[in-house]
C-alpha cells in the first residue's frame, strides 16, 4: 500500500467551530498528499484556509457562512483555531499558513508534471509569478491577472488549459466566489484561493520573519507593520472570549 492511499483510507476528523467545520489534518504533508496524491491524481474539489476572523465572520453573516462551507477542505491556518481543535480533539494538529501551503504545492505539482493556472493579482504580479514557477519548473499552462473583465473568456482559458490545479488571489470572499462559479461550469480540477501569497512570493510584501512565523507571532508582526489593522485584530480577544465562554 503506497502513502497515498493510506492518507485516503485514513478518515480526517473535524472540529465545528462556530458554524465552521475545520478539518484536523495533522500537519501540511498529509495535506499536501490528499491533495496531489503519489500516483500523481489530483483532488478535484476546493479549499479555504480558516482563522479566527473567519469563523467570526461567519457567525455574523450567513453569506459568508455559506461561502466558507462551499468549499470541500477547510484548515486551520489561525493558532486561535489549531488550539481550539488541539483542545477538543485531544490530538496534534499543526498549523497550515495557507501562504507555505500554496508554495509546497507548487513544489508537489513540479514533482509531479502537474498542470497549474494562475489568476489574480496586478498584473506586473501575476507576470513575476509566472515567471517564477516557470524557473522551478512548474508546468505552468495558463495566467490571468485579476483585472480581467471577461469571467466568461477565463473560465473558457481554464478549460482549453488542461489545469489540473487553480489558484485565485484576489482576496475573501471574492474569490471563492469566482471559484464556486468556474467549478460550476468545470469541477475536475482542485481550487484554492491565496489572497497576498503572489505579493508574497515574488517579494513585493514581506512575510514575518521566520522566528516570528515559529513563535505564531505574525499577527503581532502585521500589526507592528500596519497599524490600522487593530481593529481586525480586536477581534481576537472576542474570539477568545467565545471559547471561553463555550459560545464556538
Amino acid at each position: 500500500m503506497n502513502n497515498s492511499t493510506e492518507v485516503l483510507q485514513q478518515p480526517i476528523a473535524a472540529v465545528n467551530i462556530g458554524p465552521v467545520p475545520v478539518s484536523a489534518f495533522v500537519d501540511m504533508q498529509q495535506l499536501l498528499t490528499f491533495i496531489i496524491r503519489d500516483d500523481a491524481s489530483v483532488y478535484a474539489g476546493s479549499a479555504i484556509a480558516i482563522n479566527p476572523e473567519k469563523v467570526l465572520s461567519a457567525m455574523r453573516s450567513a453569506d459568508i457562512a455559506a461561502v466558507i462551507s462551499g468549499a470541500d477542505i477547510r484548515y486551520a491556518d489561525g493558532i486561535g483555531v489549531v488550539k481550539v481543535m488541539r483542545s477538543r480533539l485531544k490530538q496534534n494538529v499543526q498549523r497550515i499558513p495557507g501562504c507555505e501551503l500554496w508554495q509546497q504545492l507548487m513544489k508537489r505539482a513540479a514533482a509531479y508534471n502537474v498542470p497549474v493556472f494562475i489568476v489574480g493579482a496586478k498584473p506586473e504580479i501575476c507576470q513575476q509569478t509566472a515567471d517564477k514557477l516557470l524557473e522551478q519548473h512548474v508546468n505552468l499552462v495558463g495566467r490571468v491577472d485579476g483585472y480581467f473583465t471577461d469571467e466568461g473568456a477565463l473560465i473558457t482559458q481554464i478549460k482549453q488549459s488542461g489545469a489540473r490545479i487553480v489558484t485565485v488571489a484576489m482576496g475573501s470572499p471574492k474569490q471563492e466566489l469566482l471559484i464556486q462559479r468556474i467549478r460550476a461550469q468545470h469541477p475536475e480540477c482542485f481550487y484554492m484561493g491565496v489572497g497576498g501569497t503572489y505579493d508574497v512570493f515574488t517579494g513585493n510584501v514581506k512575510r514575518a520573519p521566520p522566528l516570528w512565523c515559529k513563535l505564531n507571532l505574525e499577527w503581532a508582526y502585521r500589526l507592528l507593520a500596519q497599524p490600522s489593522r487593530i481593529g481586525r485584530q480586536l477581534g481576537l480577544l472576542r474570539y477568545v472570549w467565545l471559547y471561553w465562554t463555550g459560545k464556538i
